[in-house]
Parts: structure tokens; sequence; C-alpha cells
């Protein structure tokens, strides 16, 4: 089963499914070949069958849509994915996009695997099959660095745009599609606009001591931590507890918490 997540014109972004999610597709029809079985299931508005019947158009053997605004936070959308999911026994692997148009967190495929309690496998840039019925796959680490995996039985996984090339839909096979049924299923629930007026995020503004001083120079240069050591280092290894204690300790010595007078 591929798993996609639509984007409404309510959206910030974009408008449609990413670029990854279309190299799920591609890679869930190479991995099943001519036989294999392959059903896109993505949640979005009535407009989002545009992009259900594209999906059958290259290659999809069955497209459904869960009823939604297109504009759910990943959480939501994920838990009616996996509601959906689970009531298909026939699903041995689940390929999602590693990132959507909105945020881009690829955080959709993480949070499915964590409702079915499937294992997962996130961020792969290639994935292939074995003869002996497994996959490997091979997952973008930092720094350069790759991991290789073994997936066996069901598996949760999220490819990169670049894990396989989309496959462009014939004139005969998109005019065939026009016509096609989408089931439709409850998809996640309304969302809820937070009360009050909505204001951007800023961070807490630290409590500055004062300055001493006698004469203005001296005040200002408290101020502006002008004799203060620009990179001054403080290694300790203590217990977490007691790491705990000093780091609330700092927080509060340099202003970040309420009451705290000014430090280095």
């Amino acid at each position: 089963m591929v798993c996609w997540k639509w984007l409404g014109e309510r959206a910030p972004t974009q408008v449609g499914v990413s670029h990854a999610d279309e190299a799920a597709l591609a890679l869930a029809r190479h991995l099943t070949g001519d036989t294999g079985s392959v059903t896109v299931l993505l949640s979005g508005p009535p407009g989002a069958d545009a992009a259900a019947r594209e999906a059958l158009a290259r290659g999809a053997t069955s497209a459904g849509r869960l009823d939604g605004a297109g504009d759910e936070p990943s959480r939501d959308v994920a838990g009616a994915l996996a509601r959906a999911i689970a009531e298909d026994h026939d699903v041995d692997l689940i390929v999602c996009g590693d990132a959507s148009f909105d945020r881009g967190s690829g955080s959709v495929p993480a949070f499915v695997a964590a409702q079915l309690d499937w294992p997962q496998a996130l961020g792969l840039l290639e994935l292939a099959p074995t003869p002996d019925g497994a996959l490997t796959a091979t997952r973008r680490l930092d720094q350069g660095r790759r991991e290789q995996l073994v997936i066996r039985g069901r598996a949760v996984v999220s490819v990169e745009p670049g894990v396989a090339r989309p496959q462009r839909a014939s004139l005969v096979a998109l005019r065939a599609a026009r016509t096609a049924s989408i089931q439709v299923r409850p998809g996640p629930p309304p969302l809820a606009e937070p009360p009050g007026e909505r204001v951007p995020f800023r961070p807490r503004a630290r409590v500055v001591a004062a300055p001493s001083g006698e004469d203005a120079l001296t005040r200002v240069r408290d101020l502006a931590d002008s004799d203060t050591a620009a990179h001054a280092t403080d290694t300790a290894e203590l217990d977490p507890s007691s790491a705990a204690a000093r780091i609330v300790e700092l927080l509060t010595q340099w202003g970040y918490r309420k009451g705290g007078r000014r430090g280095p």
C-alpha cells in the first residue's frame, strides 16, 4: 500500500502530493511487478480524487481517499490512514514519501508505524527485494554515512524522491482513469481553530538584573558583557540528578529563568 498526504488549496505551499510520494508509487510498482497489487490511499477533500485517478493511470491497482480538508496535522492524517489500513489484512508493505509539501517533517509514516505497531525504516535511498523474500534498504545518515538494513515481514518505509523515477501516465490510461471508482472513507477530524488571536512565536525575554557601578562606563560594560570571555566553557562530569540541577542553576544564573541574576 502507498500512502499519500494531499495538500488542499488552503495549504500555505504547493497543492497536491510531493515528489517523494510520487516516487513511493513508482517504487511500489517496481517491487510488485506485473502480478502484484498496489493500493494508493490518500487523505484529502474531493479535489484529491484527481490525484487518486492519476495514481491509477500510473499503474496503481486501486485507489481510495480519506475524506479530509487537506490541512490536518500529520498525527491526525496518520491516525486515519492507520485505521483504514488495519481493516485491510492483505497489506504486506506500506510505502510513503519521506516529506510532503507543507512542513516536510516526514512524520506521517512514523505515526502510521506507531499506530499499527509495525517496524519502520524511514528516509530510504534504495529498496530492493532479495531471493529469500526480504528487502534490503539503504538509509541516509548524518555526515555522508549510510546504513544498510534488512526488512522482513510487514513494515512501514518512507523513501526520498530519488529512489525511483515516477512513471509517466499514457493518454489511454489517463482517459480510462477518469471514470474509475474512488472509494471514500471517513478521514481525520476537522482541524479546530485555536481560540484567541494568532500571533507569531517569540522567545521569552531574558531576565537581566540592573547594572551595578558607580559611573556610566562601568554600567554600560556590565550591560554589554564586554568584559566576559566570548567562548568560555565549563566541563563537568556528574550523575543525572546532579547534572539536571547544574543545568537549572546555570539557566537561573544566566537569566533564562524568572528571578535569576545575570552572569557570564
